[in-house]
């Protein structure tokens, strides 16, 4: 019984497989829209966008371009194909936008670029580009069932790029490059007010200040000194019981002390 079993599953595999074979290669663009249409059915989402590529020309304008497209770039996202689903999903909202699927292909496509966001270490381009996307759908469809998850994805975008520029500011101070470190840092705390990084970012940029300060020529040391000690209270204003306090504190002694000098 098992044998006649298997040699009919193989026998409706190979008549499956025969019958999409043919489809690629027959010029009926409606046996390959059918053939297209059941296998997306079937999740065989590789097997349907073969077909689609072929055809999607020929549907524009059709009546069954809507349905037709919308799968086409379903197929993209479910193969994680993302440049190429963002695209067609951003080209559905355009050439269909009282679909009832609109809706779903905006926020597919704005995913779709979250999705290619890289790692916060590397170039954030594609990161700056799904906020914008994710923004512009949250923007158009402010009640949408996607919201919550919109909101989401839009602060972890977020999130990394805080990352980013918080570690490449840090990143001079590790090289000791404290003076483009104190201009890096300013600018982060100004751009992100009220990022999860803000204690590491006064605390370092104390840290750039006082090195600069403590190395300094001597004409230029009360000056910076200066700086330093302002650093210090703004980290400490921010946060009186910093995880950075004893270091902290220890590095204001030694600025308090080097401005005692230029009290006499």
């Amino acid at each position: 019984m098992k044998k006649i079993v298997s040699l009919l599953f193989l026998v409706v595999l190979f008549g499956s497989c025969n019958e999409y074979q043919k489809a690629l290669k027959s010029e009926d663009v409606s046996k390959k829209f059918a053939m297209a249409d059941t296998l997306f059915a079937q999740a065989k989402y590789s097997k349907a966008l073969r077909l689609f590529e072929q055809i999607a020309p020929e549907f524009r304008g059709k009546p069954q371009a809507e349905k037709l497209f919308y799968m086409f770039a379903q197929s993209y996202y479910k193969t994680k194909q993302y440049h190429l689903a963002a695209y067609q999903f951003e080209s559905f909202v355009s050439g269909y936008p009282k679909s009832v699927k609109a809706e779903e292909a905006a926020f597919l496509g704005a995913r779709s670029y979250a999705v290619l966001s890289p790692v916060y270490s590397l170039d954030q381009a594609d990161t700056h580009k799904a906020i914008e996307k994710m923004q512009s759908f949250i923007d158009r469809y402010p009640n949408s069932s996607y919201l919550a998850e919109a909101n989401g994805l839009t602060k972890l975008l977020s999130e990394k790029i805080e990352r980013k520029v918080y570690e490449n500011a840090k990143g001079y101070n590790t090289i000791s490059d404290f003076k483009s470190a104190l201009v890096a840092f300013d600018n982060f705390i100004i751009d992100f007010p009220g990022t999860k990084f803000q204690e590491d970012a006064l605390y370092y940029k104390f840290d750039s200040a006082y090195q600069l300060g403590i190395n300094s020529v001597p004409e230029k040391m009360q000056e910076r000194l200066n700086v330093a000690k302002t650093s210090y209270q703004n980290l400490i204003k921010f946060k009186a019981d910093t995880k950075y306090k004893e270091k902290a504190d220890e590095m204001y002694a030694r600025v308090e002390q080097e401005l005692q000098k230029y009290t006499k």
